[in-house]
This record gives C-alpha cells, sequence and structure tokens, in this order.
C-alpha cells in the first residue's frame, strides 16, 4: 500500500515540478515537508480562531486543513521515497502494526 503511495506522489511531483521547473534536491524534499507543517500550522490556527479572522466559511477552514493534512502525507512519502525509506518496515518496527495488513494487526493486538 504505501509504496504504491510513494509511487503515485512521486510520479504526482515529478510532473508539477517539470512544469514549473522545479530542482528537486535532495535538501527539497525536507524543506518542502517543513514548508507544508507551516502550511498546515497556518490552516490550524485559522481554523481554530488563532489567526486573522477573514470570515471564511468553517467549510472552507475544514476543507483547508485536510488538504495541507494531504500535502504533508503527501511530502512524507515523496521524501521516504526519495531517501529509499522502508515505511512500512518502520512502522512495523515504531507503531507495531503491519500497514498492508491492518486486519492482522488488530488481530495480534486483541490476543
Amino acid at each position: 500500500m504505501l509504496s504504491e503511495l510513494k509511487r503515485k506522489f512521486e510520479e504526482a511531483s515529478a510532473i508539477y515540478a517539470a512544469r514549473h521547473a522545479i530542482r528537486r534536491d535532495p535538501d527539497w524534499y525536507i524543506l518542502k515537508l517543513q514548508e507544508e507543517v507551516g502550511e498546515l500550522t497556518q490552516a490550524w490556527n485559522n481554523a481554530t480562531g488563532r489567526g486573522r479572522n477573514r470570515e471564511v466559511p468553517p467549510d472552507a477552514l475544514q476543507q483547508s486543513l485536510a488538504d495541507e493534512t494531504a500535502d504533508i502525507l503527501g511530502h512524507v512519502l515523496l521524501f521516504a521515497h526519495h531517501n529509499d525509506i522502508d515505511l512500512a518496515a518502520a512502522i512495523e518496527r515504531k507503531w507495531k502494526f503491519a500497514p498492508s495488513r491492518d486486519d492482522q494487526a488488530r488481530t495480534d493486538l486483541k490476543s
């Protein structure tokens, strides 16, 4: 599952970078991830009344949170792809479940 997502995000990112003449050097991946975390923080501040009141409807604030969260997921996967990180193995090691076998992991936790 994660390998397929990494591939899809890489494909989309490569197309976007080519269209906009973006050079994705090794630092770009971590810097872009950090930028996206900042954008999610800004969206959170706006959604929770900690940012400027721009009279944005609640559904637009929620959509912004969702969009920025998707950006973070994408950039985490791009970072992992670029750095040849096996996220599935890391999740199993750190979170104690196999992301491609969610049902089995839930069964194992109940045991």
